[in-house]
């Protein structure tokens, strides 16, 4: 097995490889690549980058194009109606939030996701074979920082 993915959206096997990146040995013989080590900074490009996706007009009503609600998952194509973009943002959204401080920008499009867009997300969850993985993401959500204020008000 390799330590990635092959296509658009990187995905690591091995936490190993992950640890590896962000090592002292690492820096120390790669120093050039100094930029990887500030995780909180990659962190909130990475949960910005999938909040906006989450906020725009991409995360959107019948998101699998669908002409009629009778249409199994299994009978749709999510490749060519959910973008990787949207796929990877869905997933890993919380990951990369709950690794940083929270913020007022940050709290307003977690706000708008939570509000206005979570059955867009549902319905990606569910297209992409993870609704199952609903529930402990809002979970998650909900005990990041303060976010508790957020959506329960």
């Amino acid at each position: 097995m390799s330590v990635l993915d092959p296509g658009p959206v990187l995905y690591f096997h091995h936490r190993s490889f992950e640890d590896f990146l962000l090592s002292c040995s690492f820096r120390q013989k790669l120093h050039k690549l100094s930029g990887i080590w500030d995780r909180e900074l990659h962190e909130r490009h990475l949960a910005l980058l999938c909040l906006k996706a989450m906020v725009s007009s991409e995360l959107r009503f019948n998101m699998g194009n669908m002409d009629s609600s009778s249409i199994k998952n299994a009978d749709i194509d999510v490749k060519s109606t959910v973008s990787p973009l949207i796929s990877y943002s869905s997933l890993f959204w919380v990951d990369h939030v709950t690794q940083i401080p929270s913020d007022k920008k940050m709290m307003k499009a977690v706000q708008f996701v939570i509000y206005e867009k979570l059955l867009f997300w549902l319905e990606v969850m569910s297209l992409t074979g993870n609704v199952h993985k609903a529930y402990l993401i809002l979970r998650r959500a909900a005990t990041w920082k303060v976010c508790l204020h957020v959506i329960y008000l």
